[in-house]
C-alpha cells in the first residue's frame, strides 16, 4: 500500500506541476484557447497566476516533505488541500457545462482522498 500511495502522490504532483507551470507562465489569452482553459477568459490574470502558484506548491508538498523526511505530515495535508482545489475546479467546469473536465477533476479528487486518508490513517510515514 505504501508503494501505491507513493505512486498516486507522484502522479498528482505531476498533474499539479503541469497545471501550475501553465497557469503561471502561459499567458491567460493562450490558456483560454486550450481545451478546458476557457474559464480563464472570465478570470483575472492575478487569480489565474495565484491558482498556478497553489498548484506549484501542491506539486512540492505532495512529495518533497516525505522524500527529505522533514514534516512528512505535509503530504496528506497537501492532498487534503488538493481536494478543496478540485472541488472548486469541478464547480467551475460544472457551471460551464464541461462535464468531461468535471469527471477528470473528480478522478484527481478521489486520488487525493486516497493519499490523504492513507497517510493520515493506517499508512503514515514513519521514522
Amino acid at each position: 500500500m505504501d508503494t501505491a500511495l507513493w505512486i498516486v502522490a507522484g502522479l498528482l504532483a505531476a498533474v499539479a506541476l503541469t497545471g501550475g507551470v501553465s497557469k503561471v507562465f502561459v499567458p491567460r489569452a493562450k490558456l483560454a484557447e486550450a481545451p478546458g482553459g476557457q474559464w480563464t477568459e472570465s478570470a483575472g490574470d492575478g487569480f489565474v497566476k495565484a491558482l498556478g502558484g497553489l498548484e506549484l506548491l501542491a506539486a512540492v508538498g505532495l512529495v518533497l516533505p516525505a522524500v527529505v523526511g522533514v514534516a512528512p505530515v505535509m503530504v496528506p495535508v497537501t492532498a487534503a488541500c488538493w481536494v478543496l482545489l478540485m472541488v472548486g475546479a469541478m464547480v467551475t467546469h460544472g457551471r460551464r457545462g464541461e462535464t468531461a473536465f468535471v469527471a477528470l477533476n473528480l478522478v484527481y479528487l478521489a486520488l487525493a482522498v486516497f493519499v490523504a486518508a492513507g497517510r493520515f490513517g493506517p499508512w503514515p510515514f514513519t521514522g
